[in-house]
């Protein structure tokens, strides 16, 4: 059997469509909270009623400074409620949203803000702006309220819609335009990931600028009229558990990292949580099974990218299992293909491919041409089961040679994550003499662990051609501004022993 499985049809795409309106499409009707910002000391909410009002006010706002539909905004915001009220506000009148970091120092934004060529940047104090000539906005919510609400502008469901960019841990942030489109390709996480309904208290633990947390946080709560919870910026991980007992979340979503940092604290009785969803790099199976164990409840993991979101998962309904990522949803194509473009035998690793059809993925990087072809190749390998469950084998560049032997990163990095100092870890080859190459685990802890320690946790479970053979502590490893580790930094990290 090969490694391809389709799920279509693909979902339907209306002649004239809207991002954002289909989001909002039921939030006149409903009288709960659509978001709250969950401060240490107090909670910050909109209604639905308030949400889409001032939606539709923001949007009579941005069309007020000149622009036209089809004009980039770039935001230049925190995790404040001018986020997607900003976001959503330019999207209902036609314009093109661009979240970036606010962490990004003035150097970093003024290249990114060179490529999409923006004709707003909305802004808030504290937060580094370009060297670029666009003019700036501060929002203003209050005042704004007062406007007039915007007509919603429907157009080609594949017009550009919104510009993310790419985490950048294989070189310089790629811009990434997707259409309005997008969204319905989402339609499937709902139930085939996320197991989300109109009850649910959703808490999203990243920053609003990262896909994941404006997909699964904000885009997916609001579509089925569930509510959408956000920690306040600067808020700590040590700080969640009390903020989620507070909130009475149903579902958290957040990294690895984050469920990592949790379970090395106290966590109080969650009894409303009914499971977790993990995305942004591998969930190691020890994390998940330490998780269920603490809390009673599963986490399910999402593997997707900046360019098609998330396309495979494990769920409440169909559970991964264990070590993979989960199953293709429906209403996906996916292949693995090997170096011919031809899907790999069930069993045999390759690069995982999503179908150019599919109306999740980018129309394009900004300065490139779409997509060509029947596959977009993701840069990701991976291995299919006889069952059609996938196993994530990291970044196809990151793959590591091994005594003449392919290996994943990931599956090094497995061997470790038991080890309760160890806070996290990657694995890379490095030089100890020019020509030469081993395999180098670097990792994090509050202070560094004992080389035969390290090494008893090899031996147990990797070949011996698969052992470090050189361990190094980092007080922290290189990550990009969303937290994923950046492997290709860790070689010039490297200290030769004494």
């Amino acid at each position: 059997m090969l490694s391809e499985i389709d799920t279509r049809p693909f979902p339907k795409v209306p002649q004239a469509f809207n991002l954002a309106g289909h989001v909002l499409a039921s939030a006149a009707s409903l009288h709960k909270p659509a978001l709250t910002i969950l401060h240490p000391d107090r909670d910050e909410t909109l209604t639905y009623a308030q949400l889409l009002h001032l939606t539709q006010s923001t949007a009579t706002a941005l069309l007020s400074q000149g622009l036209t539909p089809g004009d980039r905004i770039l935001l230049r915001l925190g995790n404040t409620l001018a986020f997607p009220i900003l976001y959503l506000g330019a999207i209902w009148a036609g314009l093109v949203p661009i979240p970036t970091s606010s962490a990004l120092t003035g150097p970093e934004i003024t290249k990114l803000a060179a490529l999409v060529a923006p004709k707003l940047i909305a802004a808030e104090t504290g937060i580094s702006l370009p060297d670029h000539p666009a003019p700036i906005l501060t929002p203003d919510l209050a005042a704004w309220s007062q406007l007039p609400p915007a007509a919603l502008h429907q157009g080609d469901p594949g017009r550009e819609a919104y510009i993310i960019f790419t985490s950048g841990t294989s070189g310089t942030p790629m811009a990434v335009s997707h259409a309005h489109r997008a969204i319905l390709a989402r339609s499937q996480m709902h139930q085939h990931w996320e197991g989300l309904t109109d009850t649910d208290r959703l808490l999203h633990a990243g920053a609003l600028n990262w896909t994941y947390t404006l997909g699964t946080g904000l885009l997916d709560p609001w579509t089925l009229g569930a509510t959408a919870l956000i920690p306040a910026a600067g808020t700590p991980a040590t700080a969640l558990p009390a903020l989620m007992a507070r909130s009475a979340a149903t579902i958290l979503a957040a990294a690895p990292g984050v469920y990592r940092q949790l379970l090395r604290s106290e966590l109080p009785s969650l009894p409303h949580l009914r499971h977790g969803l993990s995305a942004g790099e591998g969930l190691p199976h020890a994390l998940r099974q330490l998780w269920r164990d603490r809390t009673g409840t599963d986490l399910h993991e999402a593997l997707g990218m900046s360019e098609v979101s998330t396309y495979l998962s494990g769920s409440p309904t169909r559970p991964a299992p264990e070590g993979t990522s989960g199953y293709p949803q429906p209403g996906r194509h996916i292949a693995i293909l090997d170096d011919h473009g031809q899907p790999t035998p069930r069993g045999e690793p390759g690069e995982l491919s999503v179908s150019t059809q599919d109306p999740g993925l980018m129309r394009h990087y900004l300065g490139h041409p779409p997509p060509q072809g029947p596959w977009f190749r993701t840069g990701d390998a991976a291995v299919m089961a006889e069952d059609g469950s996938i196993t994530h084998l990291g970044r196809k560049d990151d793959l590591l040679n091994a005594g003449g032997f392919r290996v994943s990163p990931a599956e090094i990095e497995a061997a470790f994550h038991d080890l309760p100092t160890l806070t996290a870890c990657a694995a890379t080859q490095v030089e100890p003499t020019p020509g030469t190459t081993i395999l180098a685990l670097f990792y994090e802890a509050s202070c560094a662990i004992d080389e035969d320690l390290l090494r008893q946790c090899a031996e147990k479970t990797l070949a011996r051609w698969k052992q470090p053979r050189h361990y190094q502590r980092l007080d922290a490893l290189p990550r990009t501004g969303t937290g994923k580790i950046i492997r290709k930094a860790l070689k010039a990290r490297y200290r030769r022993p004494e």
